[in-house]
């Protein structure tokens, strides 16, 4: 297995788009990854209680330009089979508890399930990630422990070691997500097509074989 380390965001659409199209990459094969995700949050400064997503895009972009602000996502999303549900979502959260629930899905081997459930929930559903209840909600459909979770989020458990490893990612030098970073080694920056992936892991099967 080849270790791979996938920093992500579940607010970021293109994280979604670069999950989609490796998973696309690796139907009907055998995944020669071990996949890891590690937190990177786009918005650290964001309200814990996030914020109105129309004001923030206007603010961010001008009134003029944030209806065509994500044009450019839209149709790379659409070519990963994906349709992002814009007008849904009336909140951007702040995601240090999502990626606090990501964390503790990975000890109980829940990390994947949880991430598609989480940017499913944001992109499809339009749900706050950032509140307490859809976390829970979103543990308990990937087979963890609700009530624990929610007594989790409700204390301070591992807000600081999310942050540190957020710095620590800022520190190797990633500033946007998603990047994947291959065998410690090898950097893969963006949503990248699954002809991209396909040719990775051609490439390592190969090298399995020697």
């Amino acid at each position: 297995m080849v270790r791979l380390d996938i920093f992500s965001d579940p607010v970021c659409p293109w994280c979604y788009i670069g999950k989609t199209n490796l998973f696309k990459a690796l139907e009907g094969k055998l995944s020669p990854f071990e996949i890891t995700w590690r937190p990177f949050q786009l918005n650290p400064d964001m309200p814990r209680e996030g914020v109105e997503r129309k004001g923030y895009l206007e603010a961010k972009f001008g009134k003029e330009r944030a209806a065509e602000a994500y044009k450019a996502v839209n149709a790379h999303a659409e070519k990963a089979g994906l349709t992002l549900q814009h007008d849904r979502i009336a909140r951007i959260p702040n995601t240090l508890d999502a990626h606090r629930l990501i964390h503790w899905a990975t000890l109980e081997g829940r990390a994947t399930p949880v991430v598609s459930a989480l940017f499913t929930a944001y992109w499809q559903e339009g749900r706050d990630i950032g509140q307490a209840e859809v976390l829970a909600d979103i543990a308990e459909v990937a087979e963890m422990d609700r009530e624990m979770i929610l007594r989790l989020l409700g204390s301070d458990a591992d807000v600081a070691e999310i942050r540190d490893l957020d710095l620590q990612a800022r520190g190797m030098g990633v500033s946007a997500v998603p990047t994947f970073v291959v065998a410690e080694r090898h950097v893969v920056s963006g949503a990248q097509p699954p002809e991209l992936w396909a040719q990775v892991i051609d490439e390592i099967e190969g090298m399995g074989a020697q």
